[in-house]
């Protein structure tokens, strides 16, 4: 008789530094290795618990002193646009989108500078380099694909426009990074670039669109809020949203369980691979 064997990783936890989404906090880290022939199973269990990839590694907030950081996914089959969603879908429609392998392109690189400069001049990322953009971009040990959109109306010829990092997971994609033309605020190229996915999903039968955190009481993470129905992932299982009033980003200390504890409540997989009926691949699709 043949065996499955659990596939467990080591977890390690980074040291506090400054919070990215909220003045005043630290944040923490919870993180594993993503690495082997197994990495694709692991990426999909761990994401259903809250966990993001970058690289290769899956991370998860885990600060000593708050517990404000949601992961959050959109449940795609009961989606509906708003109308200001679908003002944003009709003034995207000449964009064309094209998914490609995980490769950097020197397009994709000067995007992702201009963006940075606009919007993240004093972030984490500011000061990356092109060869640590390719590295963003083609180190992944799983299913991961490049979602570019380009405009090529215009009189100069073609223009990339947006792009984002995109895994694909068993029951759904997960948005690992996006970034776009930083000049063209009308579009609402942030919001454009979700809504696509949400179409992609839908089309390609995934019930989720993962979106990264929702941090409440931070203005860089509250537009997810707006696309319902959102889930969080909160006290070990998805839930839906509900009122954003009812969230509040002050956390008792004595309210996070310590570390020890949040790693034995993991779930882990067994060594058998995904099932491949439920891995899609994301296809091109021209001007709607």
């Amino acid at each position: 008789m043949r065996h499955t064997l659990p596939i467990a990783p080591q977890f390690y936890v980074t040291a506090p530094q400054t919070c990215p989404y909220l003045d005043g906090r630290r944040e923490r880290k919870l993180f594993t290795a993503l690495q082997g022939e197994h990495a694709n199973t692991l990426n999909n269990t761990l994401s259903k618990q809250g966990f993001r990839r970058s690289q290769n590694v899956l991370y998860r907030p885990s600060c000593a002193d708050c517990s404000a950081c949601l992961s959050a996914r959109i449940r795609v089959a009961d989606f509906q646009p708003s109308k200001s969603q679908r003002r944003v879908m009709k003034r995207n429609a000449v964009l064309e989108r094209e998914a490609t392998s995980p490769w950097a392109t020197e397009e994709q690189y000067h995007l992702f500078r201009r963006y940075l400069d606009s919007r993240h001049a004093d972030g984490g990322m500011a000061d990356m380099d092109i060869f640590e953009f390719a590295a963003m971009i083609e180190e992944t040990p799983v299913k991961s694909r490049v979602i570019e959109y380009w405009d090529r109306t215009l009189p100069e010829g073609p223009e990339l426009i947006a792009t984002c990092l995109t895994d694909v997971l068993d029951d759904g994609l997960s948005m690992v990074y996006s970034f776009y033309d930083p000049l063209r605020t009308r579009e609402s190229l942030g919001t454009y670039i979700i809504l696509d996915h949400v179409r992609i999903a839908q089309e390609a039968g995934l019930p989720y669109v993962y979106l990264g955190y929702w941090v409440p009481q931070s203005s860089k993470m509250g537009y997810k809020a707006s696309f319902n129905p959102l889930e969080i992932f909160r006290g070990g299982t998805w839930q839906d949203l509900g009122d954003v009033e009812d969230y509040s980003a002050d956390t008792h200390p004595l309210s996070v369980d310590p570390i020890a504890e949040q790693v034995a409540r993991i779930s882990l997989p067994d060594s058998r691979p995904t099932d491949p009926k439920r891995v899609t691949d994301i296809p091109s699709k021209t001007t709607p």
